[in-house]
């Protein structure tokens, strides 16, 4: 029996060996089709593609980097990731005619992968067994073929973020069998197609980013297999189709930055059992907010925020499921008190509203309640502002929260009697509440004193915030992704022994040195004193890059962790330096010559490092804050794209107890950050004002600005933001670094990049633009200075949000104050901009080259509005 039972097993385990080896045996199977090996080499050629990648003399099925086969013919290609020879890096081209004759491709991925052109017509007639096409990222641009509705057999097309153009084709909605159409991040333009109501199988639809306008078509709500719906950052208008309390299996929900108006459909959230992630902030939504929201099953994450909602907040908080949710009702019209919010919140920010009485003390707690009609609560309106609410409604407002219709003369002789007990309960409360913040104050104060350790150079290494700690012991660093593990011995050899000749800075965390490995590879090695710097700073930083890889992030090569008290890691150098370093270089011609950067090299740059931190901001989860955003942490390569180094201080954003889950759902930073005063916080929102004064340094030429928040810094920029202006262009020529040559044309650029600069530096942090925004505005500059279409109705208010760009500036108001605040002496004399290191074209320094003002009628109020008052901008907002 044990023999017989030992052969069964045996023979079991070889059919399964012999059905693998059958598997493997059809994958890598010789390419036997003559065609389709020319048609690979044609591809090889079009696209400069390396011979280490797709060698000419080896088998494409079973040597050549993504390139799958199935019974010796090509079923598959992947491009991502791959390079290019030299001379394909010179001309990249949309140049894939070769696939024409790859009659089995199933599966087409290039993300990544730089493809400038535009797609074929032929992909559409040719590609018939085409399943998958994945374009992200590939510098694709002009019109989506109407011929792709002809692939029937298309289940996932990827092509975010491309230069796509002009309407989305109807003949899409021919793809019944299409799973995920993510078509975000482009500039495609007018209404969503309502064939896409035949899209039966659609369980991703994101269609976010672009300039969609019109009405969401009712028939989307007939997808009853949509998951994931993403319609964020357009223009779209009216309602909210009631039909969308169809979408039984939707999870997640984004309509926010749009133009979407009226209520908000009770069905849409009692019908959506499924829902998870609701974000419909930054559009003009009025009336009241359903009562069901409070009740929703497995909400984890709602965002109404920038409405016009109004209403007293239901009795009612509480929510079936385990998971706190997360609620921002910030920025609308909401009022009464907040004795009611009895439940358990993740985190609920209700800053911006008009809520009135006395706070809670256990209502403090993850509640954000700045900018409403509070009494014992700081950063609040005016007693003016709020008496005029309340009054507009027919509510008293006595200042002790009382929101209710004014009282008879009987109630009045009750509350009289009772106003004894209420006034003494009210000021013990408050005695209580400051004996507490000041016993809090002293103990964060000793804490801090306590924790404050100086390194060699004398500067203040501060305790690492809240979510910034390095992984817990239950997750170690996987250095495996970490780069080469070297040896001390290779680092001395690669530094000449550190020698300071190699030196290239003192960093906060470390000293730079300059290298070669062996082989001649160039690197940059930072040395770390662990006696003087603390474990988790370069621990941090190594959890950072095993976790973390994106193309705007310096290289990290390796490290070398066996010394005791040095630490070391190694980086890939950067032949232009930083942003500090190149702005200004030394000319070869004379030695004390200065030659600076162009304009179009630092569009470029700016591009560059917006990209980058959008990229730790909004595609990280949860997000990551850099906290050292300054030119000196902008690195250069040998083409001047932009690798951020210095990421010492990265952690994740403070203020959210659950971003691991909904952070990308998040679109506007914390109401906390990084004021004007320049303290170090663990928030977006402080990374992008350290944007602003980066983009300024590249506007203005003024060295020093990002690195520092002193005194001199802020009386700069208190001079220079006046001459910032959304009505005046000439203004702007006397704050331009004086060594840039640029025509009228460019000098829109430059005028646009200082619009966006002076929204960053916005006095107020939850009023600051996000970095998806920035980086859309800096790649459109002349979309932020002229109107989108000459022909288009009168523009609205500031509070029709209609697009990336309304959402961008939502916090400038029309108005001059800036341009009252520079000296007429200067307002009266219309300077001319400096060309070629000349005074103008005729010689003097008024009128010729520029007209003086620019012509509203060129100019968008409602994409961007002029911004608070300048003379707030050192004013950090209060938490």
């Amino acid at each position: 029996m044990a023999d017989r039972r030992w052969s069964t097993v045996e023979l079991l385990a070889r059919v399964i060996l012999i059905l693998l080896f059958q598997t493997v045996l059809g994958q890598l199977e010789p390419l036997n089709n003559r065609t389709e090996r020319a048609a690979l080499l044609d591809l090889r050629s079009s696209l400069g593609l390396r011979a280490k990648d797709w060698p000419r003399k080896a088998d494409p099925c079973s040597a050549w980097t993504g390139v799958q086969c199935r019974d010796g013919r090509v079923v598959g290609i992947n491009l991502s990731g791959m390079g290019r020879t030299r001379v394909g890096r010179l001309n990249p081209q949309f140049s894939v005619d070769g696939l024409a004759n790859l009659t089995l491709l199933a599966s087409f991925n290039a993300s990544g992968f730089s493809l400038p052109g535009s797609i074929p017509d032929w992909f559409g007639e040719r590609l018939h067994s085409l399943q998958v096409l994945d374009l992200r990222s590939c510098s694709v641009i002009d019109p989506i073929p109407s011929s792709l509705g002809n692939l029937t057999t298309l289940n996932s097309i990827y092509l975010s973020k491309n230069g796509l153009t002009s309407k989305i084709p109807p003949s899409l909605g021919q793809l019944l069998n299409l799973s995920v159409l993510d078509l975000s991040q482009n500039s495609l333009t007018e209404s969503i197609p309502s064939s896409f109501s035949a899209l039966t199988n659609l369980t991703l639809l994101d269609l976010s980013s672009n300039f969609l306008s019109g009405p969401i078509p009712p028939a989307l709500g007939n997808l009853s297999t949509l998951r994931f719906l993403n319609l964020s950052s357009n223009s779209l208008s009216a309602d909210v189709p009631a039909q969308f309390g169809g979408l039984s299996r939707l999870v997640d929900l984004d309509l926010s930055s749009n133009s979407l108006s009226g209520s908000l459909p009770n069905t849409l959230f009692t019908g959506l059992t499924q829902l998870q992630f609701v974000v419909l902030s930054h559009n003009n939504f009025s009336g009241t907010l359903p009562v069901s929201v409070w009740s929703m099953p497995q909400l984890r994450l709602l965002d109404v925020s920038g409405n016009n909602l109004t209403g007293i907040l239901p009795n009612r908080s509480s929510n079936a499921n385990d998971t706190l949710p997360v609620f921002n009702l910030s920025d609308n019209q909401f009022y009464g008190t907040l004795t009611s919010l009895v439940g358990r919140f993740g985190s609920i920010d209700l800053s911006d509203n008009y809520f009135q009485g006395i706070v809670p003390i256990n209502t403090l707690s993850n509640v954000s309640i700045a900018y409403n009609c509070l009494q014992n609560a700081s950063n609040q309106r005016s007693l003016e502002d709020c008496s005029s609410f309340y009054a507009a409604r027919g509510l008293s407002f006595d200042g002790a929260g009382n929101t209710t219709q004014p009282p008879s003369s009987a109630e009045t002789h009750n509350n009289n009697g009772n106003l004894a007990p209420i006034l003494g309960g009210v000021f013990g409360g408050l005695g209580l509440i400051v004996l507490l913040v000041l016993v809090l104050a002293l103990i964060l104060r000793r804490r801090g004193s306590e924790n404050g350790v100086s390194d060699q150079r004398g500067s203040d290494v501060r305790p690492a915030p809240a979510g910034s700690s390095p992984p817990p012991p239950g997750e170690p660093i996987n250095f495996s992704s970490l780069g080469d593990a070297y040896t001390y011995e290779q680092l001395l050899g690669a530094t000449s022994d550190f020698n300071d000749s190699n030196l290239i800075k003192h960093g906060h965390s470390g000293d730079l040195f300059r290298g070669v490995l062996e082989g001649g590879i160039p690197v940059v090695v930072k040395r770390i004193d662990a006696s003087s710097v603390k474990k988790e700073s370069y621990m941090r930083e190594l959890d950072f890059f095993s976790r973390v890889s994106d193309t705007r992030l310096v290289p990290l090569l390796g490290h070398c962790l066996e010394q005791e008290n040095e630490k070391f890691l190694v980086y890939k150098y950067m032949p232009n330096k930083d942003l500090a370093n190149s702005l200004y270089r030394k000319t070869d011609l004379q030695d004390d010559g200065l030659q600076s950067l162009d304009w179009i090299t630092r569009l470029k740059i700016a591009i560059g490092a917006a990209d980058g931190l959008s990229y730790l901001h909004h595609e990280c989860c949860p997000p990551i804050v850099h906290r050292d955003v300054q030119a000196s942490s902008i690195l250069l390569d040998d083409k001047f794209e932009v690798r951020l180094g210095s990421l010492s201080e990265v952690c994740t954003q403070e203020g959210d107890t659950h971003q691991n889950v909904i952070t990308r759902f998040l679109r506007l930073p914390q109401t906390s950050g990084q004021g004007p005063s320049g303290s170090l916080s663990a928030t977006c929102a402080s990374d992008v004002y350290s944007f602003g004064k980066v983009l300024l340094e590249l506007v203005t030429g003024k060295l020093g600005i990002s690195a520092s928040d002193d005194a001199s810094v802020k009386g700069w920029l208190e001079q220079t933001l006046p001459y910032i202006s959304m009505y005046e262009k000439e203004l702007v020529t006397k704050i331009v670094d004086p060594s840039l040559m640029i025509d009228e044309d460019l000098l829109e650029e430059v005028w646009a990049m200082a619009i966006v600069a002076r929204s960053c530096l916005n006095p107020k942090p939850s009023k600051r633009p996000i970095m998806r925004y920035i980086l859309k505005a800096l790649e459109n500059p002349l979309k932020v200075v002229r109107e989108e279409n000459s022909n288009s109705a009168p523009l609205r208010t500031t509070s029709s949000r209609r697009s990336w760009n309304a959402a961008l500036f939502g916090s400038w108001r029309q108005s001059s104050l800036d341009t009252a605040a520079i000296p007429s002496a200067i307002r009266e004399g219309s300077g001319v901009l400096k060309q070629s290191g000349t005074t103008g074209s005729n010689g003097s320094g008024q009128g010729g080259g520029f007209e003086h003002s620019f012509s509203h009628k060129r100019l968008s109020k409602e994409i961007f509005p002029e911004p608070d008052d300048f003379r707030d901008i050192e004013r950090p907002e209060e938490d």
